[in-house]
């Protein structure tokens, strides 16, 4: 299974322990040879202003040697041999004919390289975008899948064009272990139909409507099916401990594909399902140029255009986006630990935006950055985003060269290729590790996720699982956001406060979350306190809601007559007070740059 080390985010147990290596390689190259100077020529390539072909623009401005070429070309021909099998089967998960997946890993595997941020991102179809696809070909069609995959693209272009790259960092880790655990469980279900050999028509496009139908027709499973399946799937998982010098899926589907052959033509009875009889073969021919709403619908006519399809599928585009740039960014971030490079996030965006908008002009459908085929260009010994060019041309070779062999490819092996994959990119280990050591608000966060993902889709359980993982996060900050009363003597001060004067502290940042809490004490002040002194040394910031709060408490303070002094105030806060024209007033409010100020000044106003 070393050759699929989760063709998805699922891998994001990995991208704690990369970013570290992958910070100290910015100060010392962990690579052998490698010089600080082309240290600094990433870090500078990775911050260029112009966020487009990033990272070939620094490969040919370092020098492209012929020995780099040779490793990415051994590179791009065993990530191409990876990504054959897998694109097909990935498209007929999308429910779409496999050929697609293939012209995606064509065009915008090649495109998305040359124009993106990340030297190793080997982009194409995957498998995270399964739950998305699926719904949106079954009821719009090749069309409509082709269509919302376009809009998708121009809405990761113009995040990359705004450098939005880094804001997908703050999607907590929790949501993408959750819906990415979420998805694995679907896409593993959606395998059981091609795996079993069943024979139903769908019902519904929820889960356990489509549980429900597997359940239902478990009695017209096919066993020459089953024995192609789970001959597949024993390959695939024993092979990666006999040797990994050849792919574990390469060697799964051509002997799954002989033992189909053999059943098909030498036991009698015996029916083994197969792309070519499934879906009548893949076109010998080069992706040929179409308008995506010329594409067929689901009822199968042209799809056509109208600003009510548009408008329709905005919320599926959003979505495919999102997802695109999670994934992408994240596998950008796991090649920079293995490779010891530095992505540009905007530029990979701008990278995934074209290639998404270009790809289904050529008959592809959404594409971004798959984990495993990067990490097995990497460990090939790609360097560079040729890797990624050449396993597009060698998909293109194969399909030009091998079409009417890929025809025999049974659909039971392709099925079991996709729950090795759902394996792994569930991470059931590091799954289970969360339940047990995750704080209790994590936790929530995490079940949420992987439930609304199981139960309804991912775009429902991202939105949700961000909006509580915010809040609680919120919460979090208002209970470390603290605030106290300081009368008399007290350690903390070298003399104690004079009869009248009250120090209050507050320590943390001063907003929404934290406002009510912190100068909820302030304005009920003792009658004989005739000074308030404000120690905001420790507010790192305030928002609006503790600006209200502050001028509220400052209102009621002066109107009983008692004088605020403020010391030790933060830039930040400082330029929101000065923004709202809080100033200081005779009598009434005073700043003072320091404690010790604001202290010496309340003492002689107590005089």
């Amino acid at each position: 299974m070393g050759w699929f080390r989760a063709d998805c985010a699922a891998s994001t147990r990995l991208a704690v322990p990369v970013v570290v290596r992958h910070r100290l390689v910015l100060v010392m190259s962990t690579e052998p040879g490698r010089s600080s100077r082309h240290d600094a020529t990433l870090l500078k390539t990775a911050k260029s202003p112009f966020p487009l072909a990033v990272a070939m623009r620094g490969v040919m401005r370092e020098g492209y040697s012929f020995a780099r070429f040779r490793a990415d070309l051994m590179a791009g021909v065993i990530v191409g041999i990876v990504a054959l099998p897998l694109s097909m089967a990935l498209a007929i998960a999308s429910g779409v004919p496999p050929q697609h997946g293939l012209y995606t890993a064509i065009v915008a595997g090649a495109l998305i390289a040359v124009t993106g941020g990340s030297r190793s991102n080997v982009s194409g179809p995957t498998a995270a975008f399964v739950v998305l696809l699926a719904p949106i070909s079954a009821r719009y069609g090749l069309g409509g899948l082709a269509l919302a995959s376009a809009m998708a693209g121009v809405i990761l272009l113009a995040m990359g064009l705004f450098k939005l790259g880094r804001l997908v960092s703050f999607v907590p880790h929790p949501v993408t272990t959750g819906f990415t655990a979420g998805i694995a469980v679907v896409i593993a279900t959606l395998q059981l139909k091609d795996f079993l050999g069943l024979n139903f028509a769908a019902s519904g496009d929820h889960y356990w409507e489509r549980v429900s139908d597997i359940v239902g027709a478990l009695g017209t499973y096919n066993w020459p099916d089953l024995a192609v399946g789970g001959f597949s799937l024993g390959l695939l998982l024993v092979w990666p401990r006999i040797t990994r010098r050849v792919p574990g899926p390469l060697v799964a589907v051509i002997l799954g594909s002989v033992v189909a052959y053999l059943l098909n033509t030498q036991w009698e009875g015996a029916t083994v399902a197969t792309v070519g009889s499934r879906f009548g073969g893949i076109p010998q021919q080069l992706p040929v140029f179409i308008l995506p709403w010329q594409e067929p619908g689901a009822d199968g006519a042209p799809l056509g255009l109208s600003m009510d399809l548009v408008r329709a599928l905005v919320g599926p585009a959003f979505a495919i986006a999102a997802l695109g740039a999670i994934e992408s960014l994240l596998s950008a971030v796991v090649a920079d630990g293995m490779a010891g490079t530095k992505h540009d996030p905007d530029s990979e965006l701008v990278g995934q935006g074209l290639g998404n908008i270009v790809a289904p002009f050529f008959g592809g459908i959404a594409a971004t950055g798959a984990i495993a085929r990067t990490a097995t260009g990497i460990r090939s010994g790609g360097k560079t985003p040729v890797t990624a060019v050449i396993h597009a041309l060698f998909v293109l070779a194969a399909v030009m060269a091998l079409a009417p062999i890929l025809s025999y490819l049974p659909m039971a092996s392709m099925a079991a290729l996709l729950l090795i994959v759902a394996w792994n990119m569930s991470d059931a280990r590091h799954f289970l590790h969360m339940l047990r050591v995750a704080p209790r608000s994590d936790l929530s966060v995490l079940l949420v996720c992987f439930g609304l993902t199981v139960a309804f889709d991912m775009v429902i359980a991202v939105s949700i699982g961000i909006v509580l993982a915010a809040l609680l996060f919120m919460r979090r900050m208002a209970e470390i956001s603290g605030a106290r009363v300081v009368a008399g003597g007290t350690g903390a001060l070298r003399e104690p406060l004079p009869a009248g004067v009250v120090l209050y502290e507050i320590a943390g940042p001063l907003f929404f979350g934290a406002a009510d809490k912190a100068m909820g004490n302030l304005a009920a002040m003792a009658p004989d306190v005739k000074v308030v002194v404000l120690d905001m040394s420790a507010v790192p910031t305030m928002d609006v809601t503790g600006l209200v709060a502050l001028e509220s408490v400052l209102r009621k303070l002066n109107a009983r007559g008692v004088r605020v002094i403020i010391g030790g105030l933060q830039a930040q806060p400082q330029r929101v007070m000065a923004k709202a024209h809080i100033v200081e007033k005779p009598g009434e409010l005073r700043f003072c740059t320091s404690l010790d100020q604001a202290i010496e000044e309340a003492k002689r106003a107590a005089v």
